[in-house]
């Protein structure tokens, strides 16, 4: 009999309005431990999610140091496209077997939830929040 496949709820997952109090608390380090439990060592490596992590903080920079809305606002929509095939990026990387179908879904569901600077914003604070118990989570599993 083989055993399902492991699944990630990502509902509680919202940015903008719907930002809830705990998403870069509890949810994200709820993330991390599904993510860190589903890798079993082998893949999910802090080392391969950091870099989904870099590229995020690297569009978010480009977009939010802009001074005013407006510019912010119109390099978001010049850098869209480039964010959005992250998602491609992390299906590539589950294909090589370096994360997993749970991280995908969660990277994937986390860039699709990007539609302006301000959910760009929300969106590399969750995944940095995310790295951090992800981190814990990891050294946890190494004891």
């Amino acid at each position: 009999m083989q055993t399902p496949a492991p699944t990630i709820d990502l509902s509680d997952i919202r940015f903008g309005a719907d930002l809830k109090e705990l998403t870069f608390a509890d949810v994200a380090q709820d993330k991390a431990r599904v993510v860190a439990e589903t890798g079993a060592g082998e893949r999910n490596k802090s080392t391969q999610l950091r870099k989904f992590y870099d590229e995020l903080v690297m569009w978010h920079e480009k977009v939010n140091l802009a001074r005013s809305d407006a510019e912010r606002t119109e390099r978001y929509r010049e850098a869209a496209p480039f964010i959005k095939m992250m998602i491609a990026k992390v299906t590539y990387a589950r294909g090589r077997k370096h994360v997993d179908d749970c991280f995908e879904k969660l990277f994937t569901h986390v860039v699709r939830q990007i539609r302006c600077p301000t959910t760009l914003k929300h969106a590399k604070l969750f995944m940095e929040a995310f790295m951090g118990f992800y981190k814990a989570e990891e050294k946890t599993k190494e004891k």
